[in-house]
């Protein structure tokens, strides 16, 4: 294992008792947050932890502004917001909710099963039943529009039209799904070791295949034209610069270690992602030339493992505040940790 990096960032990290698994990671205005499955928030600035879920792990999580919000296994959809309030937005009685998409005019919406709502920033909450279970939703960045995977393909949905849904087909289970920030392209991964990418304008199809793993984490460069992903033992970068996205060309790759790749987040100014690994270890990557920063050393080959014999403290939940200045990241295990960037 390579352990020789050009500048460790280690001493720059602050460790974070969690206590339990980060289901995701997000700053609440500036205040870092872990959702976390034992159905807490924790504000990590101050130790604070705030029962979001009691009755049920949360699932599900994204931060909009000054607030977050959490979908559970106790069918609730809860927005909490800086100061620690609680409110409940929707409820899905004896339901998981299984994906939550936000939007940055307010709007939120989530799945359970074959349901789906979309509530705009006005409150109005809007019904779709898709014709199988919704594994991921995300909104397209123009207009009110709902873009849902599902079994054999996805569908673009909007809530304020009676219009059926575009149906954007493919065979196969589709879990999560990324809309490009030009709105040009719509991606999901597969249950198989793939992802599968439309053209929204003309549905033409995109096949993203060579994974050893499933891909569960997908982020957007910046400028919106680089596409980095999980799943395999670096992270895998695909281009969309051109009309006809990363068809007919090779993804880059950085962060090559063994071990998998398990979150991946774009820093939101630089070319620089940040990428959790199945073994706890946590790296920047300069996206131009393959640099590498260390951020945590995770467990090593000689530590325990598990029946795969590979070390298993898998990274969860990876994000970087607006300004781009720091990092939260926390584990299955309950291990967390925030790095502040030194001046330069």
């Amino acid at each position: 294992m390579n352990t020789s990096y050009d500048q460790s960032l280690t001493s720059h990290v602050e460790p974070i008792a969690a206590g339990a698994q980060a289901v995701a990671a997000a700053f609440v205005g500036k205040r870092p947050v872990l959702a976390l499955a034992d159905g807490n928030l924790l504000f990590a600035d101050n130790n604070q932890r705030i029962i979001a879920h009691a009755e049920g792990a949360i699932l599900v999580a994204a931060a909009l502004g000054d607030r977050i919000i959490t979908g559970g296994d106790d069918g609730r959809v809860v927005v909490t917001l800086a100061d620690g309030a609680t409110s409940e937005l929707g409820n899905e009685k004896n339901k998981w909710i299984d994906a939550l998409a936000v939007r940055d005019d307010g709007a939120v919406a989530w799945s359970a099963g074959k349901d789906v709502r979309a509530r705009d920033a006005k409150g109005t909450v809007k019904s779709y039943v898709a014709p199988s279970g919704v594994r991921g939703l995300a909104f397209l960045p123009k207009g009110y529009r709902l873009a849902m995977s599902h079994y054999n393909g996805a569908s673009l949905w909007f809530p304020n039209t009676a219009a059926d849904p575009d149906v954007l087909k493919w065979s196969g289970s589709h879990l999560d799904i990324t809309i490009s920030p030009d709105g040009l392209f719509c991606v999901t991964a597969m249950q198989e070791n793939a992802l599968h990418g439309w053209r929204i304008a003309d549905k033409k199809d995109m096949r993203m295949t060579g994974y050893p793993a499933k891909t569960r984490s997908f982020s957007w460069s910046p400028d919106g034209q680089w596409l980095a992903t999980s799943g395999a033992d670096a992270c895998v970068i695909w281009p969309f610069q051109s009309k006809d996205g990363p068809m007919g060309k090779a993804p880059r790759e950085c962060g090559v270690r063994p071990a998998r790749v398990s979150r991946v987040a774009f820093h939101p100014s630089l070319p620089i992602v940040a990428l959790g690994y199945d073994d706890g270890w946590v790296l920047l990557c300069r996206t131009t030339d393959s640099a590498e920063l260390l951020v945590r050393k995770g467990l090593e080959e000689t530590d325990e493992v598990d029946a795969r014999n590979r070390p298993r403290a898998p990274v969860s939940a990876l994000a970087w505040d607006k300004e781009g200045k720091r990092l939260l990241f926390g584990l299955e295990t309950g291990d967390a940790g925030l790095l502040t960037l030194p001046a330069a």
